[in-house]
């Protein structure tokens, strides 16, 4: 559409131009013809001209044409004067041309005009001759051949439009092979969705290249890695629930099957295992509401708090767990950034946990500090210790150490410490050996961190303070 447009466009414009400038010749020798009838004298007798005849006969002679024009001069039904034979346009051989304009007769005044014939097209000025005492007017003819004096331009142009439809096809030709080129992810791509199934994650687009269908191929990799692992861990999920629970079902179920109606002591011990169990599945289950949430974006919101009073708070909670000796071995001044109710939360499990692996009256301790650009918080206990084998898949779902008991809490404990902790863009981590005790720590990026103010002695707080 372009090449057409801009043919086309450039085309009419040359056109017209090639008309105006045929047009400007013809008024040219109108204007000649006017001065040398006004001014100009016979050659014989040196008198100015008094008969049309003679005017047109000495116009015709001076008279020199451009390319692809021709003149001649009519009297009566026919042709009384002709260019000389230098002129390559014969006018006078056309006789279709001459009766047309015989047929019109002689106009009032000058005419600039078109004519067509079987031979050729022509763009014309027909000029009326009558002088003062001669009774026989004449009509002197100029003429171009316009279809002539046209066709190097149409030749011009038939080349452009030729030229132009070859690299069309060529440009289309190639076009097409690098449109199918560039393409070819987008195909890959629909191969890929299509032979995706919900048992089958593993194919992954190859990518090559830096362009925008490249960095597509590569988010679209990603997200495959994503829905991957979501449906991993929701059949690991599901694959865990199932046989988390059939256990407490199976429990409850083979109590009411057993139990004596008729004994209230039986009955009454069944009640109790069976609420026992309840609450049971009701920690799990709540639980799990918490992991499945620990993946949105608002699981932590992360606000400025004083780390002092995060681990007093802590400590505080703690005492009701167990009677156990609480300490503050550490203690990190300032105001920090992070989510109060969840690493409160985080800190608990782990004390819940330092209570339930050590014996009555042993020491936990709890502290912070801020390390570099982290802040770290810990829990050490004096309780049995963790295998070194168990120290990675402790933190995993429903995976306990080889020294826990199945029937203590829900299994998901470290694992929500753990995903807390990468709800804030850190870790957990456990430093352990058997019997002698466990030290677990919070390792959590430092997002923003204001000094403790100084008293009025210019002096920090007392740190036991």
């Amino acid at each position: 559409m372009t090449l057409l447009v801009a043919g086309i466009t450039s085309y009419g414009v040359q056109r017209g131009q090639a008309n105006e400038r045929m047009d400007e010749s013809l008024r040219r020798s109108v204007d000649v013809f006017r001065v040398l009838a006004t001014d100009g004298v016979v050659p014989e007798t040196g008198e100015p001209f008094t008969r049309a005849s003679d005017l047109v006969y000495v116009a015709i002679q001076r008279t020199v044409p451009a390319p692809h024009e021709g003149l001649m001069a009519l009297e009566g039904r026919g042709v009384r004067w002709q260019a000389p034979e230098s002129v390559e346009l014969r006018l006078e051989a056309d006789r279709e041309l001459v009766d047309q304009l015989v047929a019109q007769g002689p106009p009032e005044r000058v005419v600039l005009q078109n004519a067509s014939t079987a031979t050729t097209d022509y763009r014309l000025v027909v000029v009326p001759v009558q002088l003062s005492g001669d009774e026989r007017p004449m009509l002197y003819v100029l003429a171009f051949d316009s279809r002539a004096a046209l066709q190097e331009l149409n030749r011009t142009y038939a080349v452009f439009f030729a030229a132009g439809l070859g690299s069309l096809i060529l440009a289309g030709a190639l076009g097409g092979v690098l449109v199918s080129r560039l393409l070819q992810p987008l195909r890959d791509l629909r191969r890929t969705a299509e032979s995706i199934t919900e048992h089958d994650l593993d194919e992954r687009l190859a990518v090559s290249g830096t362009d925008d269908l490249a960095d597509l191929s590569r988010t679209f990799n990603h997200m495959l890695d994503r829905l991957q692992l979501a449906l991993r861990s929701q059949r690991q999920l599901l694959d865990d629930v199932g046989h988390e629970l059939r256990t407490p079902i199976t429990i409850i179920q083979g109590n009411l099957e057993l139990q004596d109606g008729s004994d209230p002591t039986d009955v009454a011990q069944t009640r109790a295992i069976a609420l026992d169990e309840l609450d049971r599945m009701t920690l799990l289950v709540d639980d799990l509401v918490t992991l499945a949430k620990s993946d949105r974006s608002d699981f932590v919101v992360p606000r400025p708090i004083e780390l002092d009073h995060l681990l007093d708070d802590v400590v505080e909670k703690a005492r009701a767990l167990g009677d156990r000796r609480w300490i503050v071995e550490g203690r990190g001044h300032g105001t920090v950034e992070l989510d109060f109710r969840r690493v409160t939360q985080a800190m608990l499990q782990l004390c819940q946990n330092a209570v339930k692996f050590s014996a009555d009256g042993s020491t936990v301790a709890v502290g912070s500090s801020l390390a570099g650009d982290a802040v770290l918080l810990w829990v050490r206990d004096e309780g049995v210790g963790i295998l070194p084998d168990d120290r990675q898949k402790i933190f995993d779902r429903f995976a306990r150490g080889s020294n826990g008991s199945r029937a203590e809490g829900s299994g998901l404990g470290l694992t929500i410490v753990r995903a807390i902790a990468a709800a804030h863009g850190g870790d957990v981590r456990v430093e352990s050996a058997p019997g002698r005790g466990s030290t677990f720590y919070l390792h959590l990026p430092l997002r923003g961190f204001a000094p403790p103010p100084e008293d009025k002695d210019g002096h920090e707080p007392d740190p036991d303070h």
